[in-house]
């Protein structure tokens, strides 16, 4: 089946037979789905689904996968429209939508591709030379590994590139990397299980959606609060802080700008159609849904039976009071937080750095229990925590490096890919040859990650984050505009009941999705400037430009339409004329 011809014969030899051939049809031809997972489940999966299990243990579960959910119900929106019409979605918005958010998307996608892939080095570097070979933690292994990482993320794009067989092998790989990371954290939990470490009770209770920690801390610190005495509010607002930007920064990012834009062109580089309809939807339901769901609930399971509630899981020494050295930062910033609470901010800068050391060392037991609940773990403190659980330090960082490489590996692939089809979309060219692989390489200037994104992050992540969160709600609502839109879809536009319920299910996720972008990029600061309020203010008002804009040029269209057709009725009378005088 290397034709789209072929295989819309098979799907419908197939679909004919009855459900199980049609299943059997779109498991043996998924692909798109697979390649939305590898993105998605990358550095930032993993550090959501960490800090979830830090702050709340089993509680959130239910989050990312009602995130994941109401992002394929918008995928599955823009597939729908694609596979209808052939055409690319960049060209229908900036045509029919609006040609602000066109662009927009496309310059955030770029922006996305090239900023996020910094951090995916920095990760896929640190598994190798914390996890897996920590021989090569110096300045050359750590180039040594960024190398070998970009050598195998451009050899895998560069199969895409060549074609069908490419297409096969690039799509083998990524699934390979994908499972690779869903078996390594599976392997975990299953470990953990085994060992009668985990409350099955809470972990299902945890799927059920709970939104009280939005507006109170979790039960497992009330023991602790019980005993701050006057700076209980403190600790509680500091709490549910952390939590609600947890939980709407994890509904925001589950399905990011880049990723509304790759679905549409890889199906259209596949040469889909409306054949393939059911099986991309299937894949989406599938191949995103189920990897994503398995491999975040791990990691949140793993993080939260390891440090939820145990203020000793931060220190090296619990009895000396020794904390990792990578979570003295964050340890120090909240203890501080805690000080300045207590002498006001001034007082506390005022005074010298020794007094403000001896202040800090000082604070209630509890005070820096609580601090050591909240700081941020990474994938190194669970790979230690998990030591004992192994029996071997060796084995715990093997399965759980082997995971997070896996995890950086395939995002940078993606990411590269994606970058590709982004810059050959805005030069109007074909999504191959020399300038794809150009736009990848690109993205591939993240090989620096290693030795820039530290000093680099405050520059680039934000401003990009801010575009991303500000383009996601207005993306949304266009995939909804374009999915009702019967000049576009014509007679493949939803009908009846079945409109009925993509509708409300799309207004469901935009709601909740777009109002949690929204809320995220609102609240962006950039060294104390409300930059995220200014961009969403100016970006409102470009959207309502570029509306009149698009709308004056369709009224331009019509008028220029109506007056040839007024000069060909003048042309014919004037013949008829001339002709009757004759």
């Amino acid at each position: 089946m290397e034709s789209s011809e072929q295989q819309g014969k098979y799907l419908q030899a197939a679909e004919a037979k009855g459900l199980g051939s049609r299943l059997w049809a779109y498991s043996k031809l998924s692909g798109p789905g697979w390649l939305q997972s590898a993105i998605t489940l990358g550095g930032g999966s993993l550090a959501s689904s960490l800090f979830l299990g830090v702050l709340a243990g089993y509680s959130l579960l239910w989050l990312q996968p009602v995130a994941i959910l109401l992002g394929i119900i918008m995928l599955s929106a823009v597939t729908h429209v694609t596979l209808s019409t052939g055409q690319s979605p960049f060209v229908s918005i900036n045509n029919e939508i609006n040609p602000v958010l066109g662009w927009g998307w496309a310059i955030a996608t770029i922006m996305a591709n090239i900023v996020w892939c910094l951090p995916q080095f920095s990760l896929g570097t640190a598994a190798v030379t914390q996890n897996l070979l920590p021989s090569l933690d110096h300045t050359w292994g750590k180039a040594l590994s960024c190398l070998l990482i970009l050598a195998i993320a451009i050899t895998v794009v560069w199969a895409y590139d060549r074609g069908s067989k490419g297409v096969k092998i690039f799509d083998w790989i990524l699934k390979i990397m994908v499972g690779l990371v869903v078996v390594s954290f599976f392997g975990v939990v299953v470990q953990l299980g085994a060992s009668g470490e985990l409350d099955w009770g809470s972990i299902f209770a945890g799927f059920i959606p709970n939104l009280s920690l939005l507006h109170e801390p979790a039960s497992v610190y009330e023991p602790f609060l019980s005993k701050v005495g006057d700076f209980r509010e403190f600790w509680e607002s500091k709490i549910i802080g952390m939590q609600r930007d947890v939980m709407i920064s994890a509904a925001a990012t589950a399905v990011g700008i880049n990723m509304t834009f790759f679905m549409p062109f890889v199906l259209l580089r596949r040469k889909w159609g409306r054949q393939h309809r059911g099986l991309a939807k299937f894949d989406l339901w599938t191949a995103l849904l189920i990897p994503y769901v398995v491999a975040t609930t791990c990691v949140v399971i793993a993080a939260g039976s390891r440090f939820n509630g145990k203020p000793e899981s931060a220190y090296s020494n619990y009895e000396d009071k020794i904390i990792h050295l990578n979570l003295r930062s964050g340890f120090l910033s909240l203890s501080e937080d805690r000080a300045k609470e207590e002498l006001g901010a001034e007082n506390f800068q005022a005074l010298a750095p020794v007094q403000q050391d001896q202040i800090i060392t000082d604070l209630p037991a509890v005070d820096k229990e609580l601090a050591a609940m909240l700081v941020k773990r990474d994938s190194y403190n669970l790979a230690n925590s998990l030591e004992g659980l192994f029996g071997s330090e060796l084995f715990s960082h093997y399965v759980f490096g082997i995971g997070v490489l896996g995890m950086a590996i395939s995002t940078i692939i993606i990411l590269m890919t994606i970058n590709g089809h982004a810059v050959c979309e805005i030069f109007g060219k074909p999504h191959q040859g020399p300038l794809f692989m150009v736009g990848a390489l690109v993205a591939g200037i993240g090989v620096l990650g290693p030795f820039v994104w530290s000093d680099a992050a405050f520059w680039l992540a934000v401003p990009t984050s801010i575009l991303g969160f500000t383009l996601i709600p207005v993306a949304y609502l266009s995939f909804f505009l374009l999915i009702n839109n019967k000049s576009i879809l014509g007679r493949e536009r939803p009908e009846g009941i079945k409109r009925i319920l993509e509708n409300t299910f799309m207004l469901l996720a935009l709601l909740i999705m777009g109002s949690s972008a929204f809320y995220v990029a609102w609240h962006k600061t950039w060294n104390g400037f409300p930059v995220g309020q200014i961009v969403l203010i100016v970006f409102g008002i470009m959207l309502l430009i570029g509306h009149f804009s698009l709308r004056n040029k369709k009224l331009t269209k019509k008028i220029e339409g109506l007056e040839m057709r007024l000069q060909r009725i003048n042309n014919q009378l004037q013949d008829s004329k001339q002709s009757s005088t004759s």
